[in-house]
């Protein structure tokens, strides 16, 4: 059985990555690994063959370089002064919770995709540069070979085939958040976090950072994010922040707290952050009136000496100076060897294309799904900005029908529900 983001033996490269980042000297266990026939490269799809022989050594490495980097508490963040901003519901939740779907929507065909295979694909179909939902018709056979849609996502996620916000893992983690707090309160703790997901979540249906979690709550562990969890630094604490920020609007140190408190379940340092960025730029969206506001509002929840706050400054920075072909050329030069699900790329791209594209929502999202990397997730955090700043237009929200598929208990999801349920969450917060 192939299983992606758990065989030790596909766990073992990414710690060697993860670990040389977090200053370890991983010669020896490399060396030992390559000895015995492993390869040290890391898949980029989740699972390379199984390899039973060598997974008995990959644990047993996998536990050498088993001390992570120590853990800020939030006290002791080194955090800028926030900002003061509006604070109250200003009733932009429907336009932000569609915002973010569609923006996951449009991203979902292509994820795994790389930069190249989306260009070629786009312009196959006319449709470069992208200001449209992708389309197979017209593909002709050579391209769709070299690129294969998403296999999941390509049958509910094409223009042709479009029928409500189908089933993603972005949309998931926001409702089961919206769950957290309706039953827990503003005080949950991370301990209830990982109650509901057991409680809600598939297994199979989370990936990453969160599978390994998953996997060490069931062993009883206390050390969740940590251990055999090579993807701590990745992006999945971010897709699961917006609604941290909706319900906390004005307030980005709250929100940031929230998310802090969800994400050290799976995640430590940058990808922590990541998290507490993605709330605070939520938080600032429902008050602010630019992208510009809401930029500067959510960096003073960020560390300023973290890898987080040099990718973000990186990404805004890019969209000053020149065209979009240009800024995202910089973006791939500075941090295209990183895993495509990494926190730091993806952050990079989500502030690059909510500062390139100007508040408008279409071409927002176009830029982070054109970047390459976590498409789905990018675009959806930048939608949820967007959506909140300045609404979603027909084009977009129309094929959504107002519903979102779901994995969770209950099914599918109205969006003026989940909208309401915020803003009654948001009024209490007040």
């Amino acid at each position: 059985m192939r299983l992606t983001w758990a065989q030790p033996e596909d766990l073992l490269p990414h710690e060697l990555v993860q670990s040389l980042a977090e200053g370890k000297d991983v010669t020896a266990v490399r060396d030992r690994w390559v000895a015995a026939g492993g390869d040290p490269t890391p898949v980029v799809s989740g699972a390379g063959p199984a390899m039973p022989s060598l997974r008995p050594l990959a644990r047993e490495l996998l536990d050498e370089l088993d001390s992570p980097v120590a853990e800020p508490s939030w006290d002791s963040l080194d955090l800028p002064a926030p900002p003061s901003l509006p604070r109250g519901s200003r009733g932009r939740e429907l336009s932000a919770w569609t915002g973010r779907a569609a923006g996951c929507l449009l991203g979902k065909p292509v994820e795994k995709i790389p930069r190249e295979g989306i260009e070629e694909i786009l312009r196959a179909t006319g449709r470069w540069p992208l200001d449209r939902w992708f389309t197979a018709v017209g593909l002709p056979g050579d391209v769709a070979a070299r690129w294969p849609w998403n296999r999941r996502s390509a049958p509910t996620s094409l223009e042709e085939n479009i029928d409500g916000m189908p089933e993603d893992d972005d949309l998931n983690y926001p409702m089961l958040a919206l769950s957290l707090l309706e039953s827990r309160g503003f005080a949950f703790t991370t301990d209830d976090v990982a109650q509901l997901w057991l409680d809600n979540l598939p297994a199979g249906r989370v990936f990453t950072a969160e599978r390994a979690a998953y996997r060490n709550i069931l062993d009883a562990r206390a050390d969740t994010a940590t251990y055999r969890n090579p993807f701590r630094e990745w992006i999945g604490a971010l897709i699961r922040a917006d609604v941290f920020g909706w319900v906390s609007p004005g307030d980005v140190r709250s929100a940031a707290r929230l998310a802090w408190t969800d994400a050290r379940l799976s995640h430590t340092r940058n990808g922590v952050y990541g998290a507490m960025w993605a709330a605070a730029l939520a938080s600032a969206a429902m008050v602010c009136d630019t992208v510009d506001e809401v930029l500067d509002a959510a960096a003073a929840v960020v560390p300023s000496s973290s890898d987080l706050a040099t990718a973000i400054r990186f990404g805004r920075d890019a969209a000053s100076d020149g065209d979009v072909r240009s800024g995202l050329d910089r973006l791939h030069a500075a941090y295209g060897h990183l895993h495509w699900v990494h926190v730091l790329n993806n952050a990079a791209v989500i502030a690059y294309a909510l500062a390139a594209g100007g508040g408008e929502f279409g071409p927002s999202v176009a830029i982070a799904v054109t970047a390459g990397w976590d498409t789905d997730s990018a675009a959806a955090t930048v939608g949820g900005v967007v959506g909140a700043l300045s609404g979603v237009d027909d084009y977009w929200s129309k094929p959504l029908d107002g519903r979102i598929a779901t994995s969770l208990p209950g099914g599918e999801r109205r969006i003026e529900d989940l909208a309401a349920r915020t803003a009654a969450l948001a009024e209490v917060r007040k």
